[in-house]
């Protein structure tokens, strides 16, 4: 009897082998053969490769795809001292994530022209980056009919507005821009990311005073997601242009998003860790760490984001990392009303999400396409988020049975402040590769993304 015929791949210098790898057509026991930063073959799980170095995963690990998070601010240059490129993808390389892609605001000054682009990537290259990280620009009043600039120049999508941002150099669109926005990138399949709420129902609601969540859970009503949504609904179906709704908190959304779809409208939309594992019944009054925009809501809202996603309503799972230094959380008072509107789950949002997701009935493999498969292709990375031919090598190593602590101590990102620390989590990651490569502390091997070229 004879064992695993020798399988030869040219330029392969690593295998990783593993009981469980989850790949595009589900997990299985595999062989990922790595040669040149990239996935050059996946063999069966015994397949002896000659020549190659070999990693065997132990029986409790899983091999899923690195993962893409679209949603984060990293806020440098100009605000640095909230969180920075260095601090940021350290923490996305401890949660393994192998890719973010930066929102356009928070930093000064914001993406909003080629400019501002080269000096964003400027300060990326300078500080050094341990994941790859590509850059979304911002549609602004001042650039509507120039944003075609901004694409060519290697943002991969531009993020909008409807409503104030709470960065005065970022100010929002009306319907007459968000129609000359989408007619724009329209012309080049281009894609448009909203912060969708409506500005006429905020102002109608209760303001939001003191130390009172539910007086500011009422202060941003899920009425203005639905009533943004609706109206970019009407605007995708005229333009016919690709729109994405960012961080959707408000499920009675959903049937929105729907009928857009089978009507054909060009709509896809993301939800965040937060909405997924918090309710608003279980949050403390003055618990400013808790405070973002839209909301956490409450937790039947929370079980129908959990169905739109069983549903394929909502597309992908993004963190929406946004932090700030302690003080502007107003901890001291807990007043919601004054208090910087963010959630820091950069590093967390894995095992957050796989905590709650497995006992819905969810596997690593529905967790994967959510997390690493989807947003790669709303950003337009086909190298990135999936385990295959072609693909990059980036992986990461996860112990889905394993629990801990999350503690601030054990956080990458510049401020540990999260409404997660205590929580107790299942699934940890063990290690994170890069294009081959294992990311470790001491040399950042990061590239920036362009939507025309790679550096």
């Amino acid at each position: 009897m004879t064992g695993p015929t020798a399988v030869t791949v040219p330029g392969v210098s690593l295998v990783i082998r593993g009981r469980r790898v989850v790949l595009p057509d589900g997990e299985r026991a595999a062989a990922v053969a790595i040669g040149n930063g990239r996935i050059a073959a996946v063999l069966p799980a015994g397949a002896p490769v000659p020549g190659a170095a070999e990693i065997v995963l132990s029986d409790d690990e899983v091999l899923l795809p690195g993962l893409v998070d679209t949603h984060v601010h990293v806020n440098e240059p100009g605000r640095t001292g909230w969180e920075g490129f260095t601090t940021a993808t350290r923490a996305a390389s401890a949660g393994g994530v192998t890719t973010i892609v930066d929102m356009p605001l928070n930093s000064d000054p914001p993406t909003i022209d080629p400019a501002a682009l080269d000096v964003k990537r400027a300060a990326a290259r300078a500080a050094g980056c341990y994941v790859d990280v590509g850059f979304w620009g911002g549609a602004v009043p001042t650039n509507v009919g120039r944003l075609s600039e901004l694409l060519d120049a290697g943002a991969l999508g531009v993020k909008c507005f409807l409503v104030d941002s709470g960065i005065p150099e970022f100010p929002p669109l009306d319907d007459l821009e968000v129609a000359s926005v989408l007619r724009e990138i329209a012309a080049v399949d281009g894609v448009l990311l909203a912060h969708a709420e409506d500005p006429a129902v905020l102002a109608a609601a209760p303001q939001p005073r003191g130390r009172s969540y539910q007086d500011f859970l009422a202060s941003r009503p899920a009425e203005a997601e639905d009533q943004a949504i609706a109206r970019l609904v009407t605007l995708a179906a005229v333009t016919g242009a690709r729109v994405h709704v960012v961080h959707l908190s408000s499920a009675s959304a959903l049937p929105l998003l729907a009928d857009a779809r089978r009507d054909g409208v060009r709509i896809t939309a993301e939800t965040c860790p937060h909405y997924l594992s918090l309710a608003a019944e279980d949050i403390p009054d003055g618990a400013t760490q808790y405070k973002c925009c839209p909301p956490i809501r409450d937790a039947a809202n929370r079980d129908g984001l959990w169905k739109g996603l069983a549903d394929g309503l909502i597309d992908l799972v993004v963190s929406d990392h946004c932090p700030c230094p302690a003080a502007l959380k107003s901890l001291a008072s807990g007043d919601f009303e004054t208090a910087w509107g963010g959630i820091s789950s950069l590093q967390l949002g894995l095992p957050v999400v796989w905590t709650v997701a497995k006992d819905r009935g969810h596997g690593l493999a529905d967790v994967a396409h959510w997390m690493a498969a989807a947003p790669a292709g709303l950003a337009g990375l086909p190298s990135k988020g999936r385990i295959t031919v072609g693909a990059d090598a980036d992986l990461c190593v996860f112990a889905p049975a394993e629990t801990w602590l999350i503690e601030p101590a054990a956080l990458h990102h510049r401020h540990p402040l999260t409404p997660y620390t205590g929580r107790l989590v299942t699934g940890r990651v063990r290690a994170t590769w890069l294009r081959g490569e294992r990311i470790s502390d001491s040399r950042p091997t990061g590239r920036l993304l362009s939507g025309t070229s790679d550096e």
